[in-house]
């Protein structure tokens, strides 16, 4: 259950993402830098390892979504879908994302779409597992979303690619107040068809965004939905790779501690 917007800059990209969970499960842990082959890699964290959305030290971002619309489940012991993109987190590349991928014991995960952001090559891959098939899905370089709901799907997106659209049509699109807006919106109302999701059960549990530009690389994390009152949070929230797009030292724009807030919603 989550929501993802991408937004294409000619250099670099901004990238918001909605986690919503069940009230039940265990709450997520902020972001922590770690080497993986060699590699800077950050990325929040569920307490078993996993995670849902990482960048890496070249400012690739792969984010993964669980696939309701399929309604088969893995065979056998179940492996967490959370540690398909700790598999694929070092790489600048599809072709080696795919290698991966491909290597993974993919009968026992449940479905996914799993999106990688290349900005050296301007490419969006999503591949796709639907329990018989790993395929791949090449998407332009433009602003689009990626949507899913275990309440109901079709629904979930249909409106909130309604919302999407809607917010498109401002003067502000494609800015960071804009993606915050969208992340936070109860359009039409506040329920389990608004970016940001609430039902009885389940809610919006974190607000991720990632800013990848020439000189720097930035991963903002909020824990808990992201209102106005709360989101303000984010401005003490990030967390800097060393390297930039160019493989060079980049500046820190913001507090290396990393702050991670929660807040109730």
């Amino acid at each position: 259950m989550c929501t993802v917007t991408f937004i294409a800059r000619k250099r670099g990209y901004l990238l918001g993402m909605n986690r919503d969970e069940k009230l039940t499960r265990p709450m997520g842990l902020a972001p922590a830098q770690r080497v993986v082959g060699g590699r800077s890699v950050l990325c929040p964290s569920e307490p078993g390892g996993g995670t849902w959305i990482a960048l890496n030290d070249v400012g690739v971002t792969f984010a993964l979504v669980n696939w309701y619309s399929v309604s088969a489940h893995g065979a056998g012991r179940q492996v967490s879908r959370g540690q398909v993109v700790n598999a694929v987190s070092l790489f600048d590349s599809p072709v080696d994302a795919t290698c991966v991928l491909t290597k993974l014991p993919l009968p026992r995960i449940n479905p996914f779409r799993l999106i990688g952001i290349f900005p050296a090559r301007k490419e969006i891959i999503e591949w796709r597992w639907d329990l018989k098939e790993l395929s791949q899905v090449r998407h332009h370089w433009r602003a689009r979303q990626w949507i899913s709901s275990s309440f109901d799907e079709p629904k979930a997106h249909h409106v909130r690619s309604q919302a999407f659209r809607a917010a498109r049509r401002q003067k502000s699109f494609g800015n960071v107040n804009w993606l915050r807006r969208l992340h936070r919106s109860h359009h039409p109302e506040k329920g389990p068809f608004s970016t940001c999701m609430h039902r009885a059960d389940a809610t919006t549990v974190s607000y991720t965004e990632i800013h990848v530009l020439p000189l720097s690389l930035t991963m903002h994390h909020h824990l808990g939905c992201p209102h106005p009152q709360q989101i303000r949070s984010l401005a003490g929230s990030a967390r800097s790779l060393s390297r930039s797009l160019d493989g060079q030292p980049s500046p820190d724009p913001a507090d290396p501690r990393g702050l991670h807030t929660q807040e109730a919603c």
